[in-house]
Order: structure tokens, then C-alpha cells, then sequence
């Protein structure tokens, strides 16, 4: 019962950890560097933007949601044309989803470090392709 007992406050400790983790990226949104400001749209149309990794593979632009919190991801997947700011300047884009060969390609091209993935809970790692389009 002992057992049982530590075994329960180290999960607990360690979903603390991820949440600690989780809600100090979201609420600095760091930015610079490999970093891009993606804008997905809501239901009603209203623009949300979220910082993200810019990852690259093939000479294609990718960004993948690595953490539990995935909401610009699942408006991204409802309403694809979005917009990204990359290097100070925004661009309209194509969010397409990867999978197959071009999934395992870009993951092995942009590996995550362990200690990441332990401090992020190890949440599924899912790719989007942004192909540039003409501004409507």
C-alpha cells in the first residue's frame, strides 16, 4: 500500500510539473530565433495568434503542435487558410496536414530532445505544411 501511495504523489508531481511547464510557454510565448507567429481564425472569423516553432524539411515550411494545448491546431485544421508572420514578415498560407512518408520525414528531420518531452507530458506530435497562397 506503500508503494501504491508514493508511486500516486510522483504522478501527481509529475502532472503538476507538465502543467507548470505548459502554462509558463503559454503565458510567455517566447519568441525569436526558429520561432513564428501563426494566425488561425475562429468561428466567427476573429484572428488568433499563437507563437510556434518554424521547422523546415525539403525546403518546405512545417510547424507541429508539441504540447497538450492545441487549439490554434484544431482551428487550423477547421479553417486551413491562415497567415504567418516568419522573420517579420506575414504571409498567407495553406495549413496541410502531413502524414506518410512526408510525417516520418519531417520528425526525423526536427527531432525533439528527451528532457523536452518529458517536461511537455510526451503529447502526440502532429505536422502541418504551410504552402504558400495569394492573399484574398
Amino acid at each position: 500500500m506503500k508503494l501504491v501511495k508514493i508511486i500516486g504523489i510522483l504522478v501527481v508531481l509529475y502532472v503538476g510539473l507538465v502543467t507548470a511547464f505548459e502554462s509558463l510557454l503559454g503565458s510567455l510565448q517566447p519568441s525569436g530565433g526558429r520561432t513564428m507567429v501563426i494566425t488561425t481564425f475562429d468561428d466567427a472569423g476573429t484572428p488568433r495568434d499563437r507563437v510556434v516553432s518554424r521547422l523546415e524539411s525539403g525546403g518546405q515550411t512545417y510547424v507541429a503542435a508539441n504540447h497538450w494545448p492545441r487549439a490554434w491546431y484544431r482551428r487550423a485544421l477547421e479553417r486551413p487558410d491562415v497567415e504567418a508572420t516568419i522573420d517579420g514578415a506575414k504571409g498567407a498560407y495553406r495549413a496541410v496536414p502531413v502524414t506518410g512518408d512526408e510525417e516520418v520525414r519531417v520528425n526525423g528531420d526536427n527531432r525533439l530532445g528527451f528532457v523536452f518531452r518529458i517536461l511537455t507530458g510526451f503529447p502526440p506530435r502532429y505536422f502541418l505544411r504551410l504552402d504558400p497562397r495569394q492573399a484574398s
